[in-house]
């Protein structure tokens, strides 16, 4: 069954979607959700969460203030329930949701002191709480709040953190002993500093290598949660000192306190085999990511390992993978989409998501559309990803595109094409 959605959401009908697909910001647009690993869809399903930009048609500048944006799904009401600071071109304000409705966390930036801080607000009452910490991802149950320095990750790539002047930006030497992955209690809004660089260097293998690793510097990228709130990964880069060289990044997995270090994807395996976009699998045990079965292959491939690097293989060899991947609890439905002049691409600026049946081996296109920006930023600061994400309930999935020359999100129901596998 179609679940209910407001009529004054448009159906988005070109080339024929498989689902059926709403356009849930059609008002102002310049809208964007998260990431592929939260969902802009509150826990009761009622509402959306969305970050809006001040503009597209050139990069922001520190101080430039975007828009947290709350859309609901069932009057298809749209208001702004907070201005920020703290947000960048591809994650925006890290805007997501808490245990519950009342639970809306986003970043914001003192301009003062280039300090950036998270928020918890009610979007039903307007409350709102200010944390000594930021927020990247928040646990399942609510509670803590994960995170690199926002500032730092605009040194290994723009997009992903806050804007700050360049000169307020700190800057790592080898495994500091002062950055790392942060905790933040949301209770009280106390962050810690969880593990550092250094800890995280001396408990792994890394630490027999670090003759590899002497002309450069490590941060933190991507933290995640996993499904189950008891273990992290990380994304850890390493940055040569000489631009020339590329950066190594490895997959760092531990406890929720800190503790457990293991690298369960190395940076020679990942380097080589052009691997991208790690996520948790839902049981908690295993990651999946993008990876080539071999230096020489063309296309990448699916593949998945458990949190200490065991058990790496292959999730299919029949269908190439793509973009930002997320498992079905069933585990056998993988949704994600593909980049613009990339292996998927149709050539005219749209692209598909797509729905990957590991058990059957085959892949559907259920929604092609245009995701090819304007204006896209000399790094590409300002390139439109989908970042495919399912609900909590894993029926309906929530992407980005640029369908009609600018940002909007929108909410494709998968129910029947779950049930009809």
């Amino acid at each position: 069954m179609t679940l209910e959605m407001s009529d004054r959401f448009p159906r988005y009908t070109h080339f024929d979607p498989t689902v059926p697909v709403w356009c849930v910001t059609p008002n102002a647009g310049r809208t964007i959700h998260r990431f592929f690993d939260t969902s802009p869809i509150s826990p009761s399903g009622r509402y959306v969460a969305l970050t809006r930009l001040p503009r597209e048609d050139r990069l922001p500048v520190p101080g430039d203030t975007a828009e947290v944006v709350l859309v609901d799904l069932t009057t298809g009401d749209e208001r702004v329930v907070a201005e920020t600071q703290g947000w960048d071109t591809q994650l925006g304000t890290q805007v997501q949701w808490g245990a519950d409705d009342s639970q809306l966390c986003f970043n914001d930036v003192d301009t003062a002191e280039w300090r950036p801080f998270g928020v918890v607000v009610d979007p039903a009452t307007g409350d709102r709480r200010e944390l000594d910490g930021t927020v990247y991802m928040v646990s399942p149950d609510g509670t803590r709040a994960a995170s690199p320095c926002l500032l730092r990750t605009a040194k290994t790539q723009a997009g992903y953190g806050v804007l700050a002047p360049p000169d307020v930006i700190p800057e790592n030497r080898g495994a500091s002993d002062e950055d790392g992955v942060y905790v933040t209690d949301l209770a009280t809004g106390n962050p810690r500093l969880l593990v550092s660089f250094a800890r995280i260097v001396g408990e792994t293998d890394i630490a027999s290598r670090m003759d590899e690793y002497a002309d450069g510097d490590f941060y933190a990228a991507h933290v995640k949660w996993s499904p189950q709130g008891d273990r992290l990964i990380l994304v850890l880069r390493w940055k040569p000192h000489d631009p020339a060289r590329r950066m190594r990044p490895t997959l760092i997995t531990m406890r929720s306190d800190g503790s457990d270090l293991h690298v369960a994807i190395p940076d020679s395996l990942w380097g080589t085999r052009r691997g991208h976009h790690p996520n948790w699998c839902p049981d908690g045990e295993h990651v999946m990511m993008n990876m080539a079965p071999a230096p020489e292959a063309k296309e990448v491939r699916l593949v998945q390992a458990r949190y200490d690097g065991s058990d790496y293989r292959l999730m299919t060899d029949a269908v190439p993978g793509s973009g930002h991947p997320s498992l079905h609890p069933d585990g056998r439905h993988v949704v994600t989409d593909c980049y613009v002049g990339g292996l998927f691409d149709f050539g005219d600026g749209t692209i598909p998501i797509r729905l990957i049946d590991l058990r059957a081996g085959t892949c559907r296109d259920i929604v092609r559309i245009n995701t090819a920006p304007a204006f896209r930023g000399p790094q590409s600061e300002l390139r439109v990803d989908p970042h495919p994400a399912w609900d909590r309930e894993f029926r309906r999935i929530t992407f980005n595109a640029f369908p009609d020359g600018t940002r909007r999100v929108f909410v494709a129901d998968l129910s029947e094409a779950l049930a009809s596998a």
